[in-house]
């Protein structure tokens, strides 16, 4: 599977583990950074990553910084995009099987490398359900939403 993974500065270590595990599993993988735990925005890279999966560059994106949170606010601002935060691999489930989430968004202060690990291949297993569900994601772009 295409991946493109991205992270800030509290999620770059977790983010370098988690390019090798997924690229020793045979996922190609687009690393668009940071290079480093230096300070950095991370609404810069969760923008970053939004466009490269909406430019087709990949089929899924996977977010880390210290919580997971401002990464996930961040790329939920882009139509299309459907990012969810999962500290549990059962979020990562309902992630991909109810909402069709294509974004994983991970806390490295609150995930352990194997947890992190854990929760990353439910969320890449996962099909989404479609049914119910579709009509309800069907309406998480609608115009009066994201502006």
């Amino acid at each position: 599977m295409k991946l493109v993974l991205a992270s800030d500065h509290a999620g770059f270590f977790l983010k370098e583990q988690l390019v090798s595990r997924l690229e020793s599993q045979g996922h190609q993988v687009l690393d668009l950074g940071p290079c480093s735990a230096e300070s950095v925005d991370y609404t810069d890279y969760a923008q970053t990553l939004c466009r490269a999966l909406l430019d087709g560059k990949a089929e899924k994106g996977i977010l880390v910084c210290n919580s997971g949170v401002g990464m996930s606010i961040a790329a939920n601002r882009f139509k299309g995009i459907r990012a969810a935060l999962c500290l549990f691999p059962k979020m990562a489930y309902y992630a991909r099987r109810h909402n069709d989430a294509n974004v994983l968004a991970l806390g490295a202060g609150l995930t352990g490398f194997f947890l992190a690990s854990e929760i990353t291949d439910v969320f890449l297993h996962e099909e989404f359900e479609g049914g119910r569900h579709k009509r309800r994601t069907d309406k998480f772009d609608l115009p009066e939403v994201i502006s």
